[in-house]
């Protein structure tokens, strides 16, 4: 039986942690979550789920892909123990990056939690919503 993968949007700011920084490393910690609700997401991450990179406060848009290489452990910059961290590998830069307003004027995408629950630093993606996003970063 094959293992269906769950899809994500992480968002970092650019200037802080971007595309190309990931890229650069190979392998980079999600760390620095202190979220509960975005938390939990990170919890219920497995090995082999897939990603958007959003590239928030500039740019607002989504890059790439990237992949969950290892799932929920303590995150390092932590002291306090209650938060957690994956580990992630980029995949694939996106053709196309496809912007915020892009998402906000499309039909398809006007329940995607990006748009409903918008302060949340990580957030589930349905897979009817991926593919569409992937098919406008093809366009």
């Amino acid at each position: 039986m094959t293992k269906i993968n769950n899809y994500w949007l992480l968002k970092s700011e650019p200037d802080v942690y971007g595309w190309d920084d990931l890229v650069t490393e190979g392998e980079g910690t999600w760390d620095g979550v202190r979220n509960y609700t975005a938390r939990l997401h990170l919890r219920a991450m497995q090995v082999g789920d897939e990603a958007f990179f959003y590239h928030s406060n500039i740019g607002v848009e989504i890059v790439g892909v990237i992949k969950i290489t290892k799932a929920c452990f303590q995150d390092p910059t932590d002291e306090t123990g209650r938060w957690t961290s994956v580990k992630v590998k980029p995949v694939r830069k996106l053709k196309r990056a496809v912007t915020l307003k892009e998402i906000k004027a499309d039909p398809a995408l006007a329940d995607m939690d990006l748009l409903t629950k918008f302060r949340l630093s990580i957030s589930p993606v349905k897979p009817d919503e991926w593919a569409h996003i992937v098919e406008l970063s093809e366009r």
